[in-house]
């Protein structure tokens, strides 16, 4: 299926969180039941945000939430797809809690967010979803000033990569 492999290895600027979204949007059009992706990227750094833009490209049922406090968050499909299994791996400590979870990786879509590390064992194939803010001293002259009362808009870079991924 070439619209998911040009996922396997791939670089992305994104702008702004509409765009975040949209590039979720994107990718969450070709997923299918199966498909496991870990979301990395340090707090803020729009991680809930690409998930909720691939939830609306899969055609879940939303709200698409961070599932910090209940670990794992299922959203049904409206259209007879793959349901999307968001799960917040921050406070899981091991591939074994995470496969304790029973997470229904063959009938879903599932997304790990704070899940690098945690797979050995659990899966033979996912997609890892890299996101990076810009640093201070590198691409911070670069951020826009947001609307009074807002953060500022900060582009990000999104690295994914396949592994066992086709």
């Amino acid at each position: 299926m070439p619209e998911r492999t040009r996922f396997a290895d791939r670089t992305v600027q994104v702008a702004d969180p509409e765009a975040m979204a949209e590039l979720g949007r994107e990718l969450g059009r070709v997923l299918r039941a199966g498909d496991l992706l870990v979301l990395t990227g340090p707090l803020g750094a729009g991680k809930t945000t690409f998930t909720r833009g691939l939830g609306d490209g899969l055609g879940v049922r939303g709200p698409v939430t961070s599932p910090t406090f209940v670990i794992a968050r299922t959203h049904p499909s409206l259209h007879g797809g793959p349901p999307l299994v968001h799960v917040d791996a921050y406070r899981v400590g091991s591939p074994v809690e995470l496969d304790d979870l029973d997470l229904d990786l063959a009938h879903s879509v599932v997304v790990v967010e704070w899940g690098a590390g945690m797979l050995d064992g659990v899966a033979e194939s996912w997609l890892d979803v890299v996101i990076e803010r810009p640093t201070a001293g590198s691409d911070a002259e670069e951020v826009e000033e947001g609307e009074e009362g807002e953060e500022p808009v900060e582009p990000r870079t999104v690295r994914f990569r396949g592994t066992g991924w086709s």
